[in-house]
């Protein structure tokens, strides 16, 4: 097992007026799962791709240990890759797509057969060592391609977005496996995924990027709640934070008719940076319901999900029909087109600033 070092590593495309990675410093631990998230053109595949020899580095460099594999062939680094569409070869059986990789680097048949066995027992697949893909559903594929992995006992597996092609269900089921097993395993995993609720159910630590930048690197925990500037705390979370502009009063930040409150400390925080206006953020389940009091809401949608509830609605009177998204009692959810007043919870308000973005800390 190993740890993985991005030094400043950056990539450059031919062409492009910026890099796909900037200046990457990110240092992953021995036996930890990592995830790479981030909306679509960020950088967190050709990341994944950099670590696997599959892109050129143009600066900075990448260890796996304390080795320096920054010039090496993908098949001297020592790591595994999972991809999205499972490449399996498919006039072979699973138990040859298995082994393959091992017989071509002369592992003697006896020794695949045992690799072969204990990685078709971990992921319960012994009774389909026998078949070919063609005869597998989509999951049971994505088993063999982890499989495939598993045998290879390599320092790092890398895993590129390899759920996107099963269905919702099943979606979920297997990245339930894929963390046992990773954890079971305890070999060092960096994973690629856009789904953030992924992200978050997955990772022991999750990598948030954006044009190509490093956002944040923390425990899913922290990224929802100590976000570290308004994208992480647009992008964590499922519903999305609410973000408003405010100007920022005495008693907290007026939006329209209503002020929003803040807590002294953050106030403080912002007045002493000579803000006027800010960035406000609430996420959906720190809204309650106000008579008369709070923003007044107008419900547009009601998504009724049985242990939840969620309102969608406008501010009424605010510019471009600003939405606002809150979390409700799901035994009384409001209809489409009441009218409901939102308060958020003091302690659980941030505020961001709006020129860089970066949240506002109590001073």
């Amino acid at each position: 097992m190993a740890t993985v070092t991005y030094e400043t590593a950056t990539r450059m495309f031919p062409g492009a007026t910026r890099p796909a990675v900037s200046r990457l410093d990110l240092t992953i631990e021995d036996g930890e799962f990592l995830v790479l998230v981030g909306p679509s053109g960020c950088g967190k595949s050709t990341s994944l791709r950099m670590l696997a020899g599959l892109e050129f580095v143009n600066g900075g460099r990448i260890l796996i240990g304390d080795r320096d594999v920054t010039r090496l062939a993908p098949k001297e680094r020592d790591i595994a890759m999972v991809f999205q569409n499972y490449a399996l070869y498919p006039h072979m059986t699973v138990a040859e797509n298995m082994g393959f990789a091992l017989k071509m680097a002369g592992v003697p048949k006896q020794e695949r057969d045992r690799r072969v066995q204990e990685a078709a027992r971990l992921l319960d697949m012994e009774d389909l060592l026998g078949r070919k893909p063609a005869a597998m559903s989509g999951g049971q594929r994505q088993r063999v391609a982890m499989g495939r992995a598993i045998v290879r006992e390599p320092q790092v597996f890398l895993m590129d977005e390899p759920l996107s092609n099963l269905d919702a269900k099943l979606r979920v089921s297997t990245r339930t496996q894929i963390a046992a097993l990773q954890a079971r395993l305890g070999i060092t995993t960096v994973y690629v995924t856009h789904d953030q609720v992924e992200a978050m159910t997955m990772g022991d630590r999750v990598a948030v990027l954006k044009d190509g930048i490093l956002q944040q690197v923390d425990t899913p925990l922290r990224l929802y709640q100590v976000p570290a500037n308004v994208f992480v705390a647009g992008f964590i979370g499922s519903p999305a934070m609410n973000l408003f502009p405010v100007d920022l009063v005495a008693e907290g930040g007026r939006l329209g008719e209503t002020v929003l409150p803040v807590s002294p400390e953050i106030l403080a925080a912002a007045h002493a940076r000579g803000l006027d206006q800010a960035t406000y953020g609430v996420r959906p389940e720190s809204f309650r319901l106000a008579d008369g009091q709070g923003l007044p809401v107008t419900v547009t949608v009601v998504e009724a999900l049985g242990s939840d509830a969620f309102v969608y609605g406008t501010i009424a009177g605010a510019e471009n029909g600003r939405i606002v998204v809150a979390r409700v009692d799901p035994r009384r959810p409001p209809r489409k087109g009441d009218t409901v007043h939102l308060m958020p919870t003091t302690d659980e308000a941030y505020l961001f600033d709006p020129e860089t973005g970066e949240r506002l800390f109590s001073l």
